[in-house]
């Protein structure tokens, strides 16, 4: 329309131009840095929770009492007193001493190796990150070493490990060598972290590129197959970690085929809401026609010890969520975890400070919610961890009794068997 016809006419608004985007992204990245820098303060990297005595006893499942007298004996970590005087306090180093003592009959037995899950799911916003991470700590929390691998190019999960993707992270650090074939073995990009017992490799936007460079690799190289990559590139790490944990893209790309390859067993978390139940019927249906199209023509086969569909972000004054976990329930049935992970201010704090609720020593609002949303995520990790020594049991050929693994004859014989299938 003429602007000189009609004097009302509204100017148009300048367009955006890709220097524009790049601009914002600057400032974007430097707005992250300022936050984190003020958060994290003095060092700029997160540091681990401290526990009270009463904490550790907690974990170790004894009274307080039983704590003390042992502190007696003096092969433990003493911790020390804080500031005022009033209580002992444990660093995480120290706690999870004391824990894998208190639970050797739990922990990994000989000749078993890794157990793998994968976190998955189509949406982004349905706890999938929060849940890959606190399922790494809390599974270390039990005593457990954990491998905690980032394929989103987002790197929300390297980001709650205090590591800024776009800055800090690069190529190197990342699965990206080994969907390009430069590396064969992860070993490359493993790096500590904060937490104690969590190893970390990091994913940044760098990671898009795996799109088209294990695509790329199917059509050049014969016999290639690109959804093994990632399974044959942990092979090397099997021995030296209890579980692996892989958080994926909130999308079916070759990155998320890839972790589930490699995967002993799937967590989806799925919020009670009837869009995030459609998008997870469409999920498992593209997963099942794409394994199909790329495993049962080819004659092959993979299968899972275990799919676990874990009900979170529930908010129990929603009515209409009752119904649709009726819904899940019906359709996955035996797979539903029997734990809800509330929607709670609790885990709110924790996210807006670049945390989860095993990063929290103390909260400050309501007692009874906090005390709530740990109970609900310490049952998810107890029914994960029994997931996990059910699939050592198969590897050794051992069965789960009363707390503890007992091995048969020939412990390790399944896992060198899969390993050099694998192979």
């Amino acid at each position: 329309m003429d602007t000189k016809m009609n004097p009302t006419a509204l100017p148009q608004p300048r367009r955006i131009s890709l220097a524009d985007i790049a601009d914002q992204a600057e400032r974007a990245v430097a707005m992250m840095e300022q936050i984190r820098s003020a958060m994290l303060a003095p060092t700029q990297r997160k540091s681990a929770p401290s526990f009270s005595l009463s904490q550790l006893a907690a974990l170790l499942g004894v009274e307080k009492g039983s704590v003390s007298h042992r502190l007696s004996k003096g092969d433990l970590p003493a911790g020390r007193l804080n500031a005022a005087g009033s209580r002992r306090e444990f660093t995480l180093q120290e706690t999870r001493q004391w824990v894998r003592e208190y639970r050797r009959d739990r922990l990994r037995p000989a000749g078993a190796e890794a157990v793998t899950i994968s976190i998955g799911n189509f949406k982004g916003g349905v706890s999938k990150t929060t849940s890959a991470v606190t399922l790494a700590q809390g599974l270390s929390l039990l005593g457990h070493r954990v491998l905690v691998i980032d394929t989103d190019p987002q790197g929300s999960l390297t980001t709650l490990f205090g590591i800024l993707p776009d800055t800090e992270v690069g190529e190197e650090d990342t699965i990206l060598p080994l969907a390009m074939g430069s590396e064969t073995s992860i070993r490359y990009a493993i790096r500590p972290t904060y937490w104690d017992g969590i190893d970390l490799v990091a994913a940044a936007p760098v990671l898009f590129g795996a799109e088209f460079a294990l695509p790329a690799r199917q059509t050049q190289e014969p016999g290639f197959e690109f959804w093994r990559v990632l399974d044959l590139g942990i092979d090397d790490v099997r021995d030296e970690y209890d579980v692996i944990v892989i958080d994926t893209p909130p999308a079916l790309s070759y990155t998320t085929i890839n972790a589930f390859m490699a995967s002993d067993g799937i967590i989806m978390p799925l919020p009670p809401n009837a869009l995030d139940f459609a998008s997870a019927s469409q999920f498992w249906s593209l997963f099942s026609d794409l394994a199909g199209e790329l495993l049962t023509k080819r004659g092959l086969d993979k299968e899972f010890d275990f799919i676990h569909i874990l009900l979170a972000r529930v908010d129990s004054a929603d009515a209409a969520s009752a119904v649709i976990r009726q819904w899940i329930g019906q359709t996955y049935a035996e797979k539903v975890l029997p734990v809800e992970i509330p929607k709670t201010a609790v885990t709110g704090v924790a996210s807006a400070e670049f945390g989860t609720i095993y990063d929290v020593s103390r909260y400050d609002g309501n007692a009874r919610t906090f005390k709530r949303a740990r109970d609900a995520y310490d049952s998810f990790i107890g029914q994960i961890e029994g997931s996990v020594r059910a699939v050592w049991a198969r590897q050794t050929g051992g069965v789960v009794l009363n707390g503890s693994t007992g091995l048969a004859a020939g412990p390790g014989k399944a896992a060198d068997k899969a390993k050099e299938a694998r192979r």
